[in-house]
């Protein structure tokens, strides 16, 4: 070799040297991307990245929590968002790092590459996909890390059973889709979801975090399935139910209670009535917005609602019923036995009623004692027949004294006729009255008139003391049991608000 062409190759090789200087920047990063996607056009993304069919591929996931979007109670959807971790290794995305410039790691679109088909199994959405896509980071060892973001609608099973005091759990099971667990096994990086970078709700408290795994054998494989199921327990917080439906509900109830204390005759009572139905009526309506329709329980605060409409029902129509009797007088019958048994001789004792019906307190008059009320004057003088009866019987005292010694017979029948008799009506007028004396025959049927008079004032008397018995034993029979529905509400609110605080503070 001549000393020209020894020039000519020594040129060449400085150039060779200069070249590598020469390079743009990121240029060795693209061609080994480029070749390590080249490799994969020609192997297909179609299969497992394995060099033998037996291998099984290891994938390492988790989960991690950036907020709770939505609890849909009435749907039963939870709607998070969440980033995905997947580790895996795969032999075609390894390269040595001293062929390119010591490069360790690159990113590589995730569309262009195996990747494995874990899927929610309890989806409850209608897009196609429900993760954004991000670059897949490979190591020049193979292992893989990606990371994408996504929105879950996952189905969720909720319990309004306590509503708002509820908590609600709801699980996010995970799984590959088509591969079984020899062919691709999934395990945990972290055994529960990640909450570093968690935005806490307004609504609810995750008070329980926890990742569990589960292989199950289905009947038309008999090769193991595993999955991933990560748990949430979210509690609600009360604050906002607090003055949107527990306020008007402890309002009302307390109006409740004053319809109970307002008598059953007065008008006032069916008023309030109405209206308190009504509000507890808005308050439900209210209610079956924040709750599902179709729930296996209903919530006991709607119970509560239907509750105290019905107590409410109940005792207005037992207002309508009593004040019908208190003020349009229509004659009724009396109370059953059973009735009065049950109502006036036993509970209106235990309850302490203190009313008691007219044929305890009050004892009929008898003719006896009447007929002595019209010869004493103890009757009120403004009685037109106390004035007519007087009149006649001091005409009949005076006749008498001036014709005593002519009608010698007339005092002792007068006397017998004045005497106040033992029986319970008035001795029949004597026949022969009129025969012994005939001058005296105008007053005798004056006096026998006024008996009669007598006779038919005490039998209506009677009457309207009886009719009056028993228009107050129906109205002693709606105050008792006004006062039964009354003690039963209290109970109920009672025993409800001390359930609800035990339930509250215990968990």
């Amino acid at each position: 070799m001549g000393p020209g062409l020894g020039l000519v190759a020594s040129c060449f090789c400085c150039l060779m040297c200069l070249v590598p200087a020469l390079r743009p920047a990121g240029s060795s990063e693209k061609t080994l991307i480029r070749d390590l996607l080249h490799r994969y056009q020609q192997e297909g993304t179609s299969g497992r990245p394995v060099v033998h069919p037996r291998d099984t591929i290891m994938v390492n996931f988790s989960l991690s929590l950036i907020q709770i979007l939505d609890v849909d109670e009435k749907n039963q959807v939870l709607k998070t968002n969440i980033w995905y971790h997947y580790r895996w290794r795969d032999i075609l995305l390894q390269w040595n790092p001293k062929l390119h410039d010591n490069i360790t790691s690159i990113r590589v679109p995730s569309e262009q590459i195996w990747l494995p088909d874990i899927v929610l199994y309890n989806f409850a959405d209608n897009r196609l996909s429900e993760q954004r896509e991000a670059l897949v980071v490979a190591d020049h060892t193979g292992h893989l890390l990606w990371m994408p973001q996504a929105i879950l609608n996952s189905s969720c099973d909720f319990d309004t059973l306590f509503f708002p005091f509820d908590e609600q759990t709801c699980h996010l099971k995970f799984g590959s889709w088509s591969y079984n667990g020899d062919m691709l096994n999934i395990d945990f990086i972290v055994r529960q979801m990640d909450l570093s970078d968690y935005m806490k709700s307004n609504e609810w408290d995750v008070v329980e975090n926890s990742a569990v795994k589960h292989v199950k054998f289905y009947t038309c494989c008999p090769e193991p399935y595993p999955d991933m199921t990560f748990t949430l327990r979210l509690k609600r917080r009360v604050a906002f139910y607090t003055f949107i439906l527990l306020l008007p509900c402890a309002l009302l109830s307390l109006l409740t209670m004053v319809i109970f204390w307002v008598p059953p005759e007065s008008p006032a009572k069916l008023q309030l009535g109405m209206n308190i139905f009504l509000a507890f009526f808005i308050l439900l309506k209210l209610l079956a917005a924040f709750t599902p329709r179709a729930a296996t329980s209903l919530p006991l605060i709607g119970v509560y609602f239907c509750l105290s409409m019905i107590m409410i029902t109940l005792s207005t129509v037992l207002a309508c019923l009593s004040a019908n009797m208190y003020l349009r007088g229509v004659r009724i019958n009396r109370a059953p036995r059973w009735l009065r048994s049950c109502i006036i001789d036993t509970a209106a004792k235990i309850l302490r009623v203190n009313e008691v019906t007219e044929e305890r307190r009050h004892h009929p008059v008898t003719p006896r004692k009447t007929w002595s009320t019209y010869v004493t004057g103890e009757k009120s003088q403004s009685d037109p027949e106390t004035l007519v009866a007087k009149t006649h019987l001091l005409e009949c005292q005076s006749s008498f004294r001036l014709e005593r010694k002519y009608y010698g017979a007339f005092n002792d029948v007068t006397a017998d006729f004045c005497e106040p008799s033992t029986s319970t009506a008035f001795p029949p007028c004597p026949d022969n009255m009129a025969g012994l004396y005939a001058e005296n025959s105008t007053l005798l049927e004056d006096v026998c008139e006024v008996r009669e008079m007598m006779d038919d004032e005490v039998t209506s008397d009677e009457g309207r003391e009886t009719y009056r018995k028993y228009v107050r034993e129906w109205q002693l029979i709606s105050c008792v049991t006004d006062r039964i529905f009354f003690t039963f509400y209290i109970l109920v609110n009672v025993i409800g608000l001390v359930f609800l605080i035990l339930k509250n503070y215990l968990t």
